[in-house]
This record gives structure tokens, C-alpha cells and sequence, in this order.
């Protein structure tokens, strides 16, 4: 089993058949044939359930398909290491909604102008699907709200920030005796503010009757000024809000409105490109005054 017979797995596996893959490779589609059938044959199990011309993965084939991404993102891993150190080539970049919004556009333009060379791709998600992504091999790292699993991962602290909870303008203090809001508004189910919202309800015996799930900050707060609900955000998110006048913000506890974004990568893939945007996250220069400086990766 030889990494090249991984590659071609991984290709008709992700290009749905043999046809496409052999495209996408530029090899004929019988070398592609023949080298899944010898991958067949060396590990002694058959990889795929063949109808006609159809193929679909098999039990082993799908047990494979794990151990191939990680093999190679370790051989991508090493190839890396033994390059020199300056960024270079495609950068995956993931990161929540809210830290794209508000932060990425000039963090992301002081790494474009110190390295012009790097190609910066950005993918949005919740933490839990991004750190997922980084595991897979199909990011280089990503900005994520704490807590984050430390097993896996390299950190490094980027942001604070302060979160508030949003409602329509003139809407009653939330939480000083008044019932609480029966309605929130909140992203899909592994968002670090949605659970800390529904945590903020349980600590004070509450629950909500209602949840109304968008995908975008803007909907959201579109939906708050409807009095629709109401929305735990970072608070920095109401700078991009051109409404704003039209909510009112309330806010939590001393010890319940920070939250800490961090960046992360998986341990031992510390590539010059993520290197290079730690050392802007860290840099006294970093342009956001808000910015939590850290010593290290943990």
C-alpha cells in the first residue's frame, strides 16, 4: 500500500466513480481500475460494492477512507516540514460567522499584505464543524469560540469578546424581574453562543418556549427588531448592523459576558501559514484593541 494507491482510493471515493476520478487525476480510467484492484488485492478485502459500473463504498472501504486521509495529511504534514518556512501555497481558513464578519477583514488584510503568496481560503461554520474540518484534513486551521477539545489541537488565544443580549428597541430589562423572553433566536445546534443562552435560561430555572433557528447574525437581528425573540451575539456583531438604533442591548453577568475565540490547529501541523497568523494575532500591532495576547500555543 503506497500513498499514490491512497490519492487514487480518496479520488473515486470523493469523485463518486472512476470515470470522474480519472479526470480529476489525469490518468486513463484502467489505470485508475487497475490500481484499485491492486489496492484490493495488497490488503486482501474488497474496497467497493460494484454495480455494473457503479461503485459504492464498502464497510472496509469506509474504514479505510479514515485511516487514507490521515495518512496522507501526515506525508502532507511531512512534506511541510522539510520545505523552508516561509508561508506559501493555500491556506484553509475556517471561522465562525461572527468572526468573519466583524474580525477576519483586517486581520485577514494586514496576512495579504505581509504574504501577498498565500492563497487564503475561508470556510464558515459552527466550532464543532470546523474543528471536524481540521481533523479531516480539510482545513489548515480555524478561529473558534472556547471551549474546544485540547487533545487534538494546538491554540492560541486571538479575541475576547463581550456578548449581549439583543431585543427589540424599548423592550423591558431582561432578567431583573421581569419573565424572561419566551422566544430565541439562535444558530444551529453546536454554536457556543446558542448553548451558552440556553445555559443562561437553565441557570435561572427557565427555559425558552420557543426557538427560532437562523443561519446569518443579520437575519437574526433582523428578526429581533421584528420582536420576534431575542438573540445572544458578540457584541462587536452590532457594528455591522446598520438598524442598530433599532434595538436595545442588555447585558449579562460579570462572569457570564466573555467569551474567548482562540485559533487552532491540529497538533504537530503547525505550518508556516498558520504560524505567520498567530504572530499577527500576538503582534502589539494587531489591530483590534480588544485582542487577548497569549504566550504560546497550549
Amino acid at each position: 500500500m503506497d500513498l499514490s494507491d491512497l490519492r487514487i482510493f480518496l479520488a473515486v471515493v470523493r469523485e463518486g466513480g472512476v470515470t470522474r476520478a480519472a479526470e480529476r487525476l489525469h490518468r486513463v480510467q484502467s489505470n485508475v481500475t487497475t490500481r484499485i484492484r491492486q489496492l484490493e488485492e495488497d490488503l486482501g478485502v474488497s474496497l467497493f460494492i460494484r454495480e455494473g459500473k457503479r461503485l459504492h463504498l464498502a464497510p472496509q472501504g469506509q474504514v479505510l477512507l479514515g485511516y487514507a486521509s490521515r495518512l496522507l495529511a501526515l506525508a502532507d504534514e511531512t512534506r511541510e516540514a522539510l520545505k523552508d518556512a516561509k508561508p506559501r501555497g493555500t491556506f484553509r481558513l475556517g471561522a465562525m460567522e461572527s468572526t468573519a464578519a466583524v474580525r477576519l477583514p483586517r486581520l485577514l488584510n494586514q496576512y495579504h499584505r505581509r504574504h501577498p503568496e498565500v492563497v487564503l481560503e475561508l470556510r464558515t461554520g459552527n466550532p464543532q464543524v470546523l474543528a471536524s474540518a481540521i481533523l479531516a484534513g480539510d482545513l489548515d486551521a480555524a478561529l473558534v469560540a472556547e471551549p474546544i477539545a485540547d487533545d487534538p489541537f494546538e491554540k492560541a488565544h486571538a479575541f475576547e469578546e463581550e456578548l449581549v443580549m439583543v431585543a427589540a428597541a424599548h423592550h423591558p430589562p431582561i432578567g431583573k424581574g421581569n419573565d424572561l423572553p419566551r422566544t430565541i433566536i439562535v444558530f444551529e445546534h453546536g454554536c457556543p453562543h446558542r448553548k451558552r443562552l440556553e445555559d443562561w435560561y437553565a441557570k435561572r430555572g427557565e427555559m425558552p418556549e420557543r426557538m427560532i433557528e437562523l443561519a446569518s447574525y443579520h437575519a437574526m437581528l433582523g428578526c429581533v427588531v421584528a420582536g420576534m425573540g431575542v438573540a445572544l451575539i458578540p457584541k462587536s456583531v452590532l457594528t455591522t448592523f446598520p438598524d442598530r438604533r433599532l434595538l436595545s442591548v442588555h447585558p449579562l453577568g460579570r462572569t457570564e459576558d466573555r467569551a474567548w475565540t482562540v485559533l487552532i490547529w491540529r497538533k504537530g501541523a503547525g505550518s508556516a501559514n498558520v504560524q505567520a497568523l498567530k504572530e499577527i494575532l500576538q503582534s502589539p500591532r494587531s489591530a483590534d484593541p480588544r485582542r487577548m495576547r497569549t504566550a504560546g500555543a497550549s
